[in-house]
């Protein structure tokens, strides 16, 4: 399977371990993540106007020093998946999506016409944080979380996409357990926040159960409770 992630430092995350994730459970599969710190939609559009080698080429989650266009990328492999997200703080807002996500659709369908096009759903900030207090002005994560979910149900609609990938459903969830998820307040953590998105993508794109994935090489410490945390939230999802 190859993945390509049209994104930001939230496809960054969630894409970290995805490939060897997959490689425990015997499936091949290629993750590209098109990476800009903090880009969104418009962003993409602008730079898919202008073919602007714009994006850090990150390949299997990991930096390769190449730069890419969004073009270059989607012309470069029979795309089995593309994936794409509005920016953290303004994906609680559908108006934000539109109409950037329409033009950027057909461009993956242009260049990519076989690929199936998933809706990555980022994720609410932490609990108590000035990010989500001060600065998206929400008293509670589920506040946040309500509004995020809704804007991307809008847009998976709109574009007709081919799935949604629950990712602020999961860190949630997750969060509400009283798991650490996040590494800054925004950002996942880079043991179990990533390891639960990692697990995630993998299930949603391949259909396959990961209650006894045997990946083990993070970032972070990871305990034998998160672990099966991770693995029994992303197999409810």
């Amino acid at each position: 399977m190859k993945v390509l992630a049209i994104g930001n430092s939230f496809s960054q995350d969630a894409t970290r371990y995805l490939h060897d994730i997959a490689k425990g459970e015997g499936v091949s599969l290629t993750v590209v993540n098109l990476y800009i710190g903090g880009c969104f939609l418009r962003k993409h559009y602008l730079n898919a106007l202008d073919d602007a080698k714009a994006y850090a080429l990150e390949f299997n989650g990991k930096d390769t020093g190449f730069f890419v266009s969004i073009k270059e990328a989607l012309v470069s492999r029979d795309w089995d998946v593309v994936t794409l997200h509005q920016k953290s703080n303004l994906s609680v807002d559908f108006e934000t999506f539109v109409p950037y996500i329409d033009f950027i659709k057909d461009y993956i369908k242009k260049y990519s016409p076989k690929s199936k096009i998933y809706i990555h759903q980022t994720w609410s900030y932490e609990e108590g944080s000035d990010k989500l207090c001060k600065l998206m002005g929400y008293k509670k994560q589920a506040e946040m979380h309500k509004d995020i979910k809704a804007a991307y149900a809008l847009a998976a609609k709109r574009i007709e996409a081919d799935g949604i990938i629950p990712s602020g459903e999961l860190m949630f969830n997750l969060c509400k357990a009283g798991y650490k998820m996040h590494r800054d307040t925004f950002h996942a953590s880079y043991g179990l926040g990533r390891y639960a998105l990692g697990l995630l993508w993998f299930k949603k794109l391949t259909g396959k159960s990961v209650a006894n994935n045997s990946f083990r090489k993070f970032d972070d410490f990871v305990t034998k409770d998160e672990i099966a945390a991770a693995c029994e939230a992303v197999e409810k999802l």
